[in-house]
Order: C-alpha cells, then sequence, then structure tokens
C-alpha cells in the first residue's frame, strides 16, 4: 500500500530523475476523460525498447536527488533551493512490485544524486535491486546508473543484478565539463566505463567455457551527452560517440537537448527551448553509425562540422557526395544500398534477395517499401530516366524539390551551380 508520505515522495523523485533520457518519458500530463480511454503521465513511468523491438514500460526514479555536487545544468545541484527526498531500499522495491502487480510497468529505471559519497550512494541502490531480485524474487528489466568514483567492487556486484549499466559522461568535453561541474573529471566517468567494457568480455569468454555462469550486464551499457548546454559541434559529439562504439563497445549513446533548469547560472547558454530538432538529427545519425555502416566522417566532416536542420543526415551525405549516385539497385551491393535515401535496412535486404529473380521496377521497389519520393533522385532501374537522378538535377535542385515537393518535368539538364532562386522556371 502506497502511503501519503511514499506518493509525495514518488512525486518529487520521478519528477527529477525525467531529464535522464537513457530511455524516454512522457513529458506530458493528461488526465482521463469519461467516455475516453487511457491517460498520460509527465513522470514516473517511462518506456523502453527491446532487441526485438517490444515497447517495455520502466518505473524511472531516483533514489534520492540530494547531491553532493553542483553541476551547473542539473535540477538536482545542491545550490538549488527545491524539494528534495530520499527513498529507502525497501520503499523503492515495495513500489516497483505493487506497480508491477497492476500491471503499470515490466521494469525499473534507478538513478541517484550523489549522497555523502559514490560509494554509499550505489551501496543504497545495489540494496533495492538486491531487494527486488531476491526478497520479491522479481526477474524482470532493471537499468541501474553507475555513479562515477565508486569502487570496482560495487561495479561488479551492480553488474550482477542489473541488466543494464550507464555511466553519463554529460558533456563531449572534457574542458567543458570541468568548466560547468568542476568537482567532475573524464577520467572518474571513463574508468567504471572501461571497468564494465572489460567485465563484459570476461564474462563472455566465462560463459564459453562455462554456461551455468551467471551474466553480467546482459542489455550492455549505456550513456548521455547533453546538446546545447556547452559549444561542441556534432562532428565532436559524434566523434566520442563513435569511439564509444567501436572501442567500449557501448549498447546506445543518448542525446539529450538542454533544458534551462537553471536560468540563473551564467556559465550556461541562454535558450528559449531545448534544441529538439538537432537532439532529433543526433540521433538520426547515431542510427547510420549503429546499422548503417556509416563512418561520423561520412556524416560530418571539416567543411561540415554540423548536421542540417533541413535534411536528414543521410539526404544531406547524398546530396554533399553526388559523384556516388546514381546507384543502380540491380547492381549495387547491400553497403551502397544502405547509403540511398529512402532505402533502409529492411529494404536493403529486400532488394538484394529480390533481384536474384528478376531485375527491378520502381513498382517492385515500392511494394518492398522503398521511399520512392526520396530515392528516385538516387537511383537507376530499369523506367528510371536520367532527369529523376541527381547527376541529372544539380543538388541545390534536388534540395528545392524536396522541400517544394514538387517534380521535374520536360527533358532538361540544368547548369550546375544555378542560384537556387533562378530553378522556379524550370518547375512547371
Amino acid at each position: 500500500m502506497i502511503t501519503e508520505k511514499i506518493f509525495e515522495k514518488l512525486k518529487i523523485l520521478a519528477d527529477s530523475a525525467k531529464y535522464d533520457v537513457s530511455c524516454a518519458s512522457s513529458g506530458t500530463e493528461r488526465p482521463n476523460k469519461p467516455g475516453m480511454i487511457g491517460n498520460a503521465s509527465a513522470w514516473g513511468i517511462c518506456h523502453s525498447f527491446s532487441e526485438d523491438g517490444r515497447c517495455i514500460s520502466l518505473m524511472k526514479v531516483m533514489q534520492s536527488n540530494n547531491c553532493i555536487y553542483d553541476c551547473a545544468y542539473c535540477v538536482n545541484r545542491r545550490s538549488n533551493d527545491h524539494p528534495r527526498a530520499s527513498f529507502t531500499p525497501q520503499e523503492v522495491s515495495d513500489l516497483t512490485i505493487g506497480f508491477y502487480r497492476r500491471n503499470y510497468i515490466e521494469g525499473l529505471f534507478l538513478s541517484s544524486g550523489v549522497l555523502r559519497n559514490p560509494d554509499y550512494t550505489m551501496e543504497q541502490m545495489i540494496s533495492t535491486v538486491k531487494d527486488l531480485r531476491m526478497r520479491h524474487s522479481y526477474n524482470g528489466y532493471i537499468h541501474m546508473k553507475v555513479i562515477p568514483g565508486c569502487s570496482r567492487e560495487l561495479i561488479l556486484e551492480a553488474g550482477s543484478w542489473a541488466d543494464r549499466l550507464s555511466v553519463n559522461m554529460e558533456i563531449a568535453s572534457e574542458e567543458n565539463l570541468k568548466f560547468l561541474a568542476p568537482e567532475k573529471n573524464y577520467e572518474g566517468i571513463l574508468k567504471p566505463i572501461r571497468m564494465i567494457t572489460d567485465r563484459i568480455s570476461e564474462n563472455r569468454e566465462d560463459r564459453r567455457k562455462c554456461r551455468k555462469v551467471n551474466k553480467f550486464t546482459p542489455a550492455g551499457q549505456s550513456t548521455q551527452l547533453i546538446v546545447g548546454a556547452t559549444p561542441e559541434n556534432d562532428r565532436t559529439i559524434l566523434s566520442l560517440a563513435g569511439k564509444l562504439y567501436s572501442h567500449r563497445k557501448l549498447k546506445r549513446v543518448y542525446y539529450s537537448g538542454y533544458i534551462p533548469v537553471n536560468d540563473y547560472d551564467r556559465r550556461l547558454p541562454v535558450l528559449s527551448s531545448p534544441p529538439l530538432q538537432r537532439e532529433h538529427r543526433l540521433y538520426q545519425a547515431d542510427w547510420l553509425l549503429r546499422f548503417y555502416g556509416f563512418s561520423v566522417d561520412e556524416i560530418v566532416n571539416e567543411q561540415h562540422p554540423d548536421l542540417d536542420l533541413v535534411f536528414d543526415p543521410k539526404m544531406n551525405y547524398a546530396l554533399r557526395n553526388p559523384e556516388l549516385f546514381p546507384v543502380d539497385v540491380n547492381r549495387a551491393d547491400y553497403q551502397m544500398l544502405l547509403k540511398v535515401p529512402g532505402i533502409g535496412v529492411h529494404s536493403a535486404n529486400l532488394i538484394v534477395s529480390s533481384r536474384r529473380y528478376s531485375r527491378l521496377n520502381s513498382d517492385h521497389l515500392k511494394k518492398i517499401g522503398v521511399v520512392m519520393k526520396r530515392a528516385q533522385y538516387f537511383i537507376t532501374c530499369n523506367e528510371l530516366g536520367p532527369l529523376r537522378k541527381v547527376t541529372g538535377l544539380d543538388p541545390e535542385l534536388v534540395r528545392h524539390l524536396m522541400l517544394s515537393g514538387q517534380k521535374p518535368s520536360g527533358a532538361i539538364q540544368l547548369p550546375l551551380y544555378q542560384p537556387a532562386e533562378l530553378y522556379d522556371k524550370y518547375l512547371k
């Protein structure tokens, strides 16, 4: 049973946890109305996705929002004057089981401010998870934050109970991290990340020798980067993410558009709203890194250090590299097909398997799932004429056509580098 005291704690600590985007909160509150089904809560329940694509509802809460650190970007910094609360391990485990039995949630996302010191905080969180696993025999999903600076023994114990661990890096450069959070440093953050990576590899080898060895952090580890609180460009952010994927084998890097919660701190930029479009583009670029075989330099480079906010990263790559197109869908290899706007992983696989039996045309591609509105300028097949190729149209005109939704007509060849405002005369 949830007492009034515990409910007040839950409101404070679930609301304090909403700024951690390692899984997504609803972000809105809407009560149930007569004649309608369901409601939305701004705090308490968030969603993550399993490897097989299932959406998992998690109780997202902090063990405590008291913190000994004074990070400029954090709502829970010690200098802020707002309601504070702390759960006991038993209170969190009882809440989790209560919500689980009512079918509200399928798992727990547990984080915390740094209470007293990193080791004490980790001990409290581990006690919570152990209580769930042992006293309640809970076998569901648990995602737990690791507090930088805690001991190796506590990290190893946490990974034996939780499905996923995460260590938040927050800022993409050490210089700016020290500027906004003087009590933190990169070595203190990277050390537990390395420990978790090494232990996951060791556990994998141990399990090859003996399948009865318990899994260590079976869902891997993740981290979070704040976007917009400091002046790093997208290339710096994605370069760090790329290294974490390749060297540290992280499962996910999450990007959080900076929310101006401490606008009185002059070290922080003055923003009217979070940079949500930039955050969205970073997630799209991250997807290209993880699933499409793109390198960081193909997405952003010295000439283009920031992502285009108008076009997605894949479209922008194609427009910057017209010499690579058009791609013959009946001959191109799988990796080249993945670089074509409008062709995803699933449709690229279907193209490779289907063209063994007959040459593909645009009707086949539509049925396969190719987005022809985007792909038509970058591919060639049986009936697509030269006008529908990016080499027949200047990339700037393709931008114009994509934005306007118009289609080219007539057998025209436009001169390269024609000013965009002159293209209207070619569009009927």
